[in-house]
């Protein structure tokens, strides 16, 4: 089962029905969890869903630093953020607040986006971004506005994107969910 963490953004719904389109059992959960109710669930994976605000996301940071070692994690959007903020990377205002389709550029395939180089086009939402990655994870992708589109842990299963690959403004979303069930085997 797929855990999916909803930190109160528009499309962690989106999520779920991803996951269920793709065959996988997934339970969408409020982000108030405690890591010990996460854990009863027996998951084997998890996924940390958008949401407005660093300060909104409930215990989504416990649950990371509870379970980072155990099972693939990943973060989208707020997710990604929250992900980064855990491991010691920055967080900080975006340039320019995003809210549009972007060009994402592959700098390094990894596991989370195999299949998806040189590029592919995502939908963007967001206010804050990942500036700078933590010690051990590297960069995966950029676009024209973001430097850290997506990230991963060196050796651990971690990954965070910034953009939504759950919305069907990502065409190519479906392959990164696949790539993630995998992982989670």
């Amino acid at each position: 089962m797929i855990v999916i963490i909803a930190n109160r953004g528009q499309y962690n719904h989106r999520i779920y029905r991803t996951l269920k389109y793709l065959g996988a059992e997934s339970k969408l959960v409020k982000n108030n969890l405690s890591p010990e109710d996460i854990r009863d669930l027996k998951p084997s994976g998890i996924v940390v869903g958008g949401g407005p605000f660093i300060e909104e996301s409930g215990n989504s940071k416990e649950v990371i630093e509870e379970f980072y070692r155990e099972l693939p994690i990943l973060g989208i959007c707020l997710g990604h953020q929250l992900l980064a903020t855990v491991f010691g990377g920055e967080v900080q205002t975006a340039e320019a607040g995003v809210y549009a389709d972007a060009e994402i550029v592959v700098d390094d395939e990894d596991r989370i986006l195999r299949g998806l180089g040189p590029g592919f086009s995502a939908w963007v939402s967001h206010k804050d971004e990942v500036k700078t990655v933590p010690p051990g994870f590297k960069v995966l992708a950029h676009s024209e506005t973001c430097s850290v589109e997506a990230m991963a842990h060196n050796e651990l299963p971690l990954f965070g994107v910034q953009f939504h690959p759950e919305v069907e403004h990502t065409p190519r979303g479906p392959e990164l969910f696949k790539n993630f069930l995998e992982l989670c085997k």
